[in-house]
């Protein structure tokens, strides 16, 4: 730590802007650890003084209970921390979700995933901004686009990345059959800001809309709404979020160039899978994760084996055990391949 004062310190530090930043990213993790170790000594002394005064009779049952679980809670956080050391973990994060075939069944459970992640977000502190949403012909979306950001916020999400499946009987079945649904989640990093990245504008079509919504206040009725496409990949972004047509070119840019940056970055190091996870066709035997209603309740993932049985929690946002679970199989290199049982029929 003393020697990166010293350089900082020195005249000609920021004369290489690029390496500058970079030791100032160092120093603040180097920060972090320091701060989370003297936390962590902190709570242990506290809870050893409180062992001995419960040991003379003392009544600190309450107390002592309470701050083994913020100690357990802090050291679970720090464990996920050091797991996501990778390149673009710490980055901020583009979230995409799409249904796959089956028209408003599908539409309806990436709705459901939609809520699921802003949920999420908000049990997690991470702020959450839906740059773009197309609903359905009838029910649910037919894609959405969420910029999250905060610490860590690609890192975690990056462990969501993949067909997601749905077994239940449907709402929109008169016949109250039995239906599989499934929706793709892909996840970006966010580009950093120390990463410039030009697009020539001969390889851009830019076209207005009108925004579509379900009515009221978020529907525009100015053609503000942008849709970019990327020529040489045929990529294609939107976003109808906000009144103004140059916040919406903005936030549209934004996510086109995390997704160029995606590719460049697969392209050039061959590591799709550590960069936006695996992607797959939205269809059974691909799905990274199920979540069954009926004719049992179980939410289940094929690549770690964690599963739990309160469905409504999870749907709710509570995916951490997933999360975590996942990360630390892909640490120790113990992650199972997609597509798992097929515990129930398709319906």
């Amino acid at each position: 730590m003393k020697r990166i004062e010293a350089r900082i310190a020195e005249p000609d530090f920021w004369k290489d802007q690029a390496a500058a930043q970079k030791l100032l990213q160092r120093r603040r993790r180097l920060e972090e650890e320091i701060s989370l170790a003297d936390s962590l000594r902190r709570r242990s002394d506290d809870l050893a003084v409180l062992v001995e005064w419960a040991g003379v009779g003392e009544d600190v049952a309450a107390d002592l209970e309470r701050g083994v679980h913020d100690l357990e809670e802090e050291v679970e956080a720090a464990e996920i921390r050091k797991m996501l050391g990778g390149e673009h973990d710490r980055r901020n994060a583009i979230l995409t979700i799409h249904p796959g075939a089956g028209g408003t069944e599908s539409q309806d459970w990436a709705e459901m995933l939609l809520r699921l992640y802003l949920r999420w977000c908000e049990r997690r502190g991470l702020r959450r901004e839906v740059i773009d949403l197309q609903p359905g012909d009838e029910a649910g979306i037919k894609s959405a686009t969420v910029a999250v950001s905060g610490d860590y916020a690609f890192g975690l999400l990056s462990a969501e990345a993949g067909v997601h499946r749905l077994v239940r009987i449907s709402p929109f079945d008169q016949a109250a059959r039995r239906h599989t649904s499934f929706a793709s989640v892909f996840v970006y990093p966010e580009l950093p800001e120390d990463v410039e990245l030009e697009i020539p504008e001969k390889e851009l079509r830019i076209d207005t809309f009108r925004s579509s919504g379900a009515g009221g206040q978020h529907v525009n009725v100015t053609d503000s709404a942008i849709r970019i496409t990327h020529l040489p990949t045929g990529i294609v972004v939107s976003c109808q979020n906000e009144r103004s047509q140059h916040r919406n070119k903005d936030s549209a840019m934004r996510v086109l160039k995390a997704r160029l940056y995606d590719l460049r970055l697969r392209e050039q190091q061959e590591r799709l899978e550590k960069i936006s996870g695996e992607k797959k066709d939205i269809a059974f035997g691909s799905q990274i994760r199920s979540y069954v209603l009926h004719p049992y309740q179980m939410v289940k993932d094929h690549r770690t084996k964690e599963q739990i049985n309160d469905v409504d929690r999870v749907l709710d946002g509570d995916i951490d055990p997933f999360i975590k679970t996942y990360l630390m199989r892909k640490a120790s290199g113990t992650l199972a391949a997609t597509g798992g049982e097929d515990e129930v029929g398709s319906g």
